[in-house]
């Protein structure tokens, strides 16, 4: 499955630049100026995973297929922009799509790219898009109320609910916090979800810096990281610049000017491994003569479900599933050897998949 993340921040602190060089386009339009992003872009980028082609060689599989995971550039918002300033509300909307939000954040110095309030400040631009988008999740949820109440006087016991969570959603947010720390029940976060807020989504901050600082950060990064962790968020260091240097190199091109830079990996790679953990997301593989492919599910997931991000056939008719441990596939040399070393697992509906199972389901059609 994967999963869709919003690209969000002031305008000229490197957002659409990180978006061209992640999804290996040009289709944002990258300018020193503000609003240079007038429709929102998606871009698709496959998931880094070196397992999936150790698996795949051992399978002997024709095709390789990585899971993938969407990035919705959305354009710079400014301060009101729940008022419709700038491009307004119009926005907004596009951020309610997605499963959690990227805030792209300037930590870096450079005279010769302007600043849309005069001054660098990563935790101020944090603060100003995150007011922007509670300014609009108060207004949401303060005219659901009238049609509630009418519910409620109808005895219907789910507006009842509903109702309760959107004056603790209101009280929150009146508090100057997101509603991510509304406190709720599990009985409740069905319901929570369908308000469809945007500050109830999981929140990555993404520290845009220099060249010279991507490896270990700066006094800005550093500052960023403290306030993620108040905010019940992550954060990320990348370097937008680097990244768009890396999207034109093949791939031992990429690992020389990497290893030059002192850098272990892409910014992607780090970017989306937070994504995962941010998400609570993990995978699993299915390999085979035809194809290895990887599969995203949530922690957590039972095997019936997992089948189902397959197919829903798959959810539907489950009968069991043999499992394989990534480590003892290919400690074993695939599947046969797994069998044979006792590996190979049968599991049933109440088994939940861990990360890297390898997976063939059986099924009734």
């Amino acid at each position: 499955m994967g999963f869709k993340c919003a690209i969000v921040g002031l305008p000229n602190v490197g957002k659409s630049t990180l978006f061209n060089a992640l999804t290996r386009t040009a289709a944002a339009q990258a300018a020193n100026f503000p609003f240079c992003t007038i429709e929102p872009n998606v871009g698709e980028v496959l998931v880094p995973d070196e397992r999936l082609e150790k698996i795949a060689a051992i399978a002997l599989s024709k095709e390789v297929i990585a899971t993938r995971l969407n990035f919705v550039d959305i354009a710079g918002l400014v301060k009101g922009a729940s008022k419709g300033e700038g491009l307004g509300n119009q926005f907004l909307a596009n951020i309610r799509e997605t499963d959690a939000i990227a805030y792209v954040l300037r930590c870096f110095e450079n005279d010769d790219i302007v600043h849309v309030s005069g001054m660098i400040d990563p935790i101020i631009d944090a603060q100003i898009v995150e007011t922007e988008l509670m300014i609009a999740d108060l207004e949401s949820l303060k005219k659901r109320i009238t049609g509630l109440e009418k519910k409620l006087r109808g005895q219907d016991k789910e507006a009842q609910l509903t109702l309760d969570l959107v004056n603790r959603s209101i009280k929150v947010l009146e508090d100057d916090r997101p509603a991510r720390f509304v406190e709720r029940s599990e009985d409740e976060e069905k319901a929570f979800k369908e308000l469809q807020l945007l500050t109830s989504k999981p929140v990555l901050y993404v520290c845009n810096v220099d060249e010279d600082s991507a490896a270990s950060g700066n006094e800005m990064t550093k500052q960023v990281a403290d306030y993620a962790k108040e905010q019940d968020a992550l954060s990320v260091i990348i370097s937008a610049e680097i990244e768009s240097q890396l999207a034109q190199l093949e791939s031992d091109e990429q690992k020389e000017y990497l290893a030059e830079l002192g850098l272990k990996e892409p910014g992607l790679n780090r970017l989306i491994e937070q994504g995962y953990e941010l998400l609570d997301l993990q995978t699993y593989f299915t390999a085979g003569p035809q194809e290895t492919r990887a599969w995203t599910i949530y922690k957590g997931t039972k095997a019936p479900q997992a089948a189902g991000v397959i197919h829903t056939d798959f959810e539907k008719g489950f009968i069991r599933a043999q499992t394989i441990a990534y480590d003892d596939y290919i400690e074993f040399n695939g599947e046969q050897g797994a069998k044979e070393a006792g590996k190979a697992r049968d599991e049933g509906k109440e088994y939940v998949v861990k990360d890297g199972d390898v997976m063939l389901f059986k099924f009734n059609n």
